[in-house]
């Protein structure tokens, strides 16, 4: 706990870039108090109206909160909800020069409507088309010209348009050459794109779908792959290792929901990290506080095994706020006590 604890202190240190697609997290509170006469739903009354970063800008927004420093790349539109978010970003601190601007693409919107603790519906505004040549380019060449200002590098994978094969395969290239810290948070059909970085951390189903998708061939350990089998444990310690080996990764940190996590690492025999979450109200940017996390524990000189400890005990807090949330030095500190 005392090598924690020291990790802890100096993840404010690190100097970390966030590229990826951006996410406006919109949330209307309010109460349900009958049922609509018009349909079989309820009626939720507004009472207040709030925004924060999500996607990207939320994992940007966790780093942030550990008070270092980061640059974030993307895409936004032309249009009220982008000038929302830049502000946002920019109340936090958050360098905004990568972000671009696409004036026929709108920026993307979450918006939860809350009633009391429960979420009653959510409805999303997306383009999930793939960005123009000339955008991929700009935050290309943003990277490529900044690439000293940055101890690591995190791409998080929406699956909305601005992670591509061909900004992959740059910025992976370009991290590897500069010896830098690569980490994703993967869409699951782009895995074959995600080879030799330091580390992805999917989730339970994003590893299960991927295993299919992939196919991958292995004569001596095949796993019986059915389209509606849930892993098992076994399955998911031998799916684990394919993907470790197919995509020639430094470790792969798999989030196991109530489970805790799973970190498999070259040449090591996988970990099981049980989860320390001690009450779940929202699991939404659980996975963005894991990533933020895990690599600022890297850049700060933590062990792959030191580094997922601290992101469990950070992902455990998060989920016990509302709303995407994040989490400080200060919280991670008192809760290991």
């Amino acid at each position: 706990m005392k090598n924690l604890k020291d990790i802890i202190h100096r993840l404010n240190k690190a100097r970390v870039l966030v590229i990826g697609d951006l996410i406006l997290d919109e949330y209307v509170w309010g109460k349900v108090e009958r049922i609509s006469p018009e349909a079989p739903v309820p009626v939720v009354w507004a009472n207040k109206r709030t925004h924060v970063p999500g996607g990207a800008a939320n994992v940007a927004n966790n780093i942030r909160s550990f008070e270092a420093k980061v640059y974030l790349a993307g895409v936004i539109g032309n249009d009220p909800n982008a000038r929302i978010l830049l502000s946002e970003l920019k109340k936090n601190k958050i360098d905004t020069r990568g972000i671009c601007m696409e004036p026929d693409r709108y920026t993307t919107v979450k918006t939860r409507i809350i009633s009391g603790h429960q979420q009653v519906v959510r409805v999303d505004w997306e383009h999930t088309e793939a960005l123009r040549r000339e955008t991929t380019r700009k935050i290309f060449n943003f990277i490529k010209n900044n690439i000293d200002d940055f101890d690591a590098i995190i791409i998080e994978d929406y699956g909305k348009g601005v992670i591509n094969a061909q900004l992959l395969e740059g910025v992976i290239l370009l991290a590897q050459s500069h010896k830098k810290i690569i980490t994703i948070d993967p869409k699951e059909d782009h895995f074959q794109y995600y080879r030799q970085v330091t580390a992805i951390t999917p989730n339970r189903k994003e590893l299960e779908n991927a295993v299919r998708n992939l196919k991958i061939k292995d004569n001596k350990n095949k796993l019986k792959l059915e389209s509606d089998k849930l892993f098992t444990d076994k399955d998911i310690d031998l799916a684990g290792r394919q993907i470790l080996e197919y995509l020639g990764l430094d470790s792969l940190l798999v989030t196991l929901g109530e489970q805790g996590m799973k970190l498999f690492e070259k040449g090591k025999t996988p970990t099981h990290i049980p989860t320390v979450t001690q009450e779940v109200f929202d699991v939404s940017g659980a996975g963005d506080t894991v990533i933020s996390t895990f690599t600022l524990g890297l850049c700060a000189g933590a062990a792959k095994l030191e580094a997922a400890h601290i992101a469990n005990f950070a992902a455990g807090i998060v989920v016990g706020k509302i709303g995407t949330a994040t989490t400080t030095r200060a919280e991670l500190l008192k809760r290991l006590g």
